[in-house]
């Protein structure tokens, strides 16, 4: 049975998977290790469904080859890997990321928040949270629209042109695009996070109806401003979210 598999068991079949030296039965645990987490997986894709009423896309099980090239790229043991089950939610700004990031941990008990962000790997920003079930680690991946395109071209160059690209490695020419873009894209969503929190503060005082009128005027003036702002801003991204897909749909015609 799956549960009976020790954690020793799983470090000695990960340093295996290392050296390359890996047989038929080995290939069998592992697959085994991995059915054992699948229950884990559902209770928390089940749990995000029925309390937070989002649909998240999963991924039950990591490949093989995922398994073993993040076992050599993080030198860590196979028991400390935390994405061979996974999750991801796609949300619209900065905004909703940080809700649905604290509904996640007020949902699971002692959640873990890696906050890709503000110190991204190789110019992959996210949020991942890191639930803990029946002692198997499931990871759910939270990301804005545009973190998610950037994500998608990432990974769409790197299966085209060199898998070394989306760890920062490969084409120096493509890999700084790939960051300055990232960095382009961080300083966006920024500014809609600035500009969403003054419109909720303008809000709030109008709210409270207790300004002068030419006060009061002035608000509803600047709450306007900032709504064709947000939607200067909405338009921008949509843009760039149809340049990169046709990026993307390029690369994969060349291949």
């Amino acid at each position: 049975m799956a549960t009976e598999i020790s954690k020793t068991q799983i470090d000695k079949l990960g340093n295996r998977l290392k050296k390359g030296e890996i047989t038929d039965s080995d290939l069998r645990l592992l697959d085994e290790y991995r059915r054992s987490i699948s229950e884990a997986y559902e209770f928390v894709v089940g749990a995000i469904r029925t309390e937070l009423a989002l649909e998240p896309t999963g991924r039950p099980a990591k490949s093989t080859t995922s398994i073993t090239d993040k076992l050599l790229r993080e030198s860590i043991r196979l028991t400390q890997v935390q994405d061979i089950a996974g999750c991801r939610l796609i949300v619209s700004e900065m905004v909703d990321q940080d809700r649905v990031v604290r509904s996640i941990e007020r949902l699971f008990e002692n959640a873990i928040v890696v906050d890709r962000r503000e110190h991204p790997s190789h110019g992959y920003r996210a949020v991942h949270v890191i639930v803990k079930h029946s002692d198997k680690l499931v990871e759910i991946q939270i990301r804005t629209l545009l973190q998610h395109v950037w994500a998608e071209l990432s990974e769409k160059l790197s299966d085209v042109l060199d898998p070394a690209i989306k760890y920062g490695k490969g084409d120096e020419s493509i890999v700084n695009a790939l960051f300055e873009t990232s960095v382009v894209f961080a300083r966006k969503e920024a500014q809609e996070a600035e500009v969403a929190s003054l419109e909720r503060r303008v809000s709030a005082k109008l709210s409270e109806g207790s300004l002068e009128q030419d006060k009061a005027q002035a608000l509803i003036d600047l709450q306007r401003e900032l709504n064709e702002i947000k939607k200067d801003q909405l338009s921008l991204r949509e843009e760039a979210i149809v340049a990169f897909r046709r990026i993307m749909d390029q690369a994969s015609k060349e291949r």
